[in-house]
């Protein structure tokens, strides 16, 4: 009992990676389950995987085989699994093959079978595989559909009167459900389904029923291996890192490129996800790299994963711009995730994040690049890229990892693109690269377009990349039409240049030189300066004698001691 006074349901680890975490903490024990699903799609390599995984003295286990592949045969394939132990086979999991009883078409004789068997062992668990082959047995009976109810009615509690958990394995589709009565039985139904397109092929596994107990709603993702079966939750519990939660702006990150943190109002923001955005060539990879490399001058462990590129490449292009990344990944500061496959899931590809932030206890991930990301992925989660990536950097960002994702655009001077898979509401901030032809040549301009929790600088910076990596320089304000691709110079960049006055007291300036002698109220009209301002100006241009002040006839003109160059 709980302390609510209330029959305490025990559950059972099923031994199956993520799969206890979808079940909502394991199967009840003294459940009775359908393990269902199409041919080849994992149903029998699961039932041994839990029952493999549950074995011991005090947990035995009767494996009864129906007309499917006899015990030798599946033996024969599943002692290639790494989870098969052979020290198991025959005293703690028994092996009973009841095809000739099935052939007799006598489902009370089955019955019969199972129930002296389970006398024999005192197995806590048993499975039934294929129980489909068993139903089949009803057809000669013009009662079938009811002798099949009491047949199901009786096993279920004979074997939970046996504290027996229970796993009946079998081929259904989902128009059965309806009219078959062992789906209104079953305690649990684990329903596996694959699904092909184009050259992948998917595997998905749900929780269709689950009595006494909460799962996890939705389609998983999940993978056989030589290891057997592994789950990938769609919804993951809260990562085991520093575990701070979100922190407030006050704390940044350094981006590792001289001159930039200043322009992001001190850094990044801890726990923001930041979007790289470019054409091929601008820097992006650079970026990334610098960033990795300023968490760890400040003991910040930083993980990379690579889409486009052989990690090994990766190292010597960070080792080129003077980062010793092979010292770090030595020192576990750093991980190196290389994902490349065509057939991922994002629930997959998150798994692996989590666990190698985990692992070394990053706060700086990087993800190059979404483009390649798309591309790894299995044609079925192309279409929910989205709502998948939104719930990877969610997870990751709610502890504070500090993201920055790389995405290519393909320039297009007439229109600002940021992204072509349309995520860039998911980021908190975003950085756009671009090439500009400025004085005949191609340069590559930066700026940043958006951050959420911080003020931040609008200009936009030339810059280059060198031996130590991105290196900004002026900010181009003398330029019109940069992200066109073709700047053009401002008008005001090519007025005369006077020393010791602000924009403000130059336009001031260049209305006097054009009206030679004029009111205050004149050049208010001129130059759209008013009150305070105007005044400052026109004082500063009279101190600095660019100007000077004249009284007559009550009123104040102001006459310019400078010509423009060459009058």
């Amino acid at each position: 009992m709980n302390e609510k006074g209330k029959a305490a349901l025990v559950r059972l680890s099923t031994g199956v990676p993520g799969l206890d975490d979808v079940l909502g903490g394991g199967l009840p024990e003294y459940s009775f389950n359908l393990i269902a699903g199409e041919p080849g799609s994992g149903k029998t390599t699961l039932a041994h995987q839990i029952v493999f995984a549950n074995a011991s003295s005090e947990k035995r286990v009767l494996y009864v085989t129906v007309l499917g592949e006899p015990p030798l045969k599946m033996l024969r394939y599943m002692q290639q699994m790494t989870f098969f132990d052979i020290h198991k086979v025959g005293e703690l999991i028994r092996f009973v093959d009841l095809s000739q009883e099935v052939l007799e078409r006598d489902l009370s004789k089955i019955l019969d079978k199972i129930v002296q068997h389970v006398k024999d062992l005192s197995p806590a668990f048993v499975v039934v595989d294929s129980f489909r082959s068993v139903v089949r047995a009803r057809v000669t009976h013009q009662s079938g559909e009811m002798e099949l109810q009491s047949f199901l009615q009786s096993l279920g509690v004979y074997l939970t009167s046996w504290e027996a958990t229970t796993f009946l394995v079998g081929e259904y589709l989902e128009a059965e459900m309806p009219d078959n009565p062992i789906f209104t039985i079953a305690d649990a139904i684990l329903w596996l389904t694959q699904a092909k397109d184009r050259n992948s092929m998917v595997r998905k596994f749900q929780v269709m029923k689950l009595r006494g107990q909460a799962s996890m709603p939705g389609l998983h993702t999940f993978r056989i291996t030589q290891d057997g079966l592994q789950i990938f939750p769609r919804l993951h519990r809260r990562m085991q890192t520093p575990g701070k939660g979100k922190p407030d702006a006050s704390s940044r990150l350094s981006t590792g490129v001289v001159g930039l943190d200043k322009l992001f109002g001190g850094g990044i923001p801890q726990g923001d996800a930041l979007l790289v955005a470019g054409p091929s060539g601008t820097g992006k990879t650079c970026f990334c790299t610098q960033f990795i490399a300023a968490g760890a001058e400040r003991n910040e462990p930083g993980v990379i994963v690579v889409f486009e590129e052989n990690p090994v490449d990766y190292l010597i292009r960070a080792k080129n711009l003077g980062f010793d990344f092979q010292s770090l990944l030595e020192k576990g500061m750093l991980r190196v995730v290389a994902l490349r496959p065509l057939d991922l899931s994002v629930d997959e590809t998150l798994q692996e994040l989590r666990q190698a932030v985990e692992e070394i206890n990053a706060t700086r991930l990087v993800i190059d690049s979404l483009s390649g990301f798309e591309v790894a992925l299995a044609p079925n989660f192309r279409d929910d890229f989205r709502e998948s990536l939104y719930r990877m950097v969610g997870s990751l960002t709610s502890v504070g990892v500090t993201i920055v994702m790389t995405v290519e655009v393909v320039e297009a001077f007439a229109e600002l693109r940021l992204s072509p898979h349309q995520v860039s509401f998911l980021t908190e901030d975003i950085v756009l690269l671009r090439y500009a032809e400025i004085e005949g040549a191609l340069k590559k301009v930066l700026t940043i377009i958006k951050m959420r929790r911080s003020n931040h600088s609008n200009d936009l910076y030339e810059f280059e990349i060198g031996s130590n990596g991105i290196m900004l320089k002026e900010p181009l304000t003398r330029y019109e039409g940069i992200l066109t691709g073709t700047p053009k110079l401002s008008e005001r960049s090519i007025r005369p240049a006077y020393p010791g006055l602000t924009d403000e007291e130059g336009v001031a300036l260049k209305v006097l030189l054009e009206g030679r002698e004029i009111d205050e109220k004149s050049i208010a009209a001129a130059t759209g300066l008013k009150g305070p301002a105007l005044a400052r100006a026109l004082h500063r241009l009279v101190t600095l004698n660019y100007a000077i002040k004249i009284d007559e006839n009550g009123r104040t003109l102001y006459r310019p001691l400078a010509r423009v160059l060459g009058q």
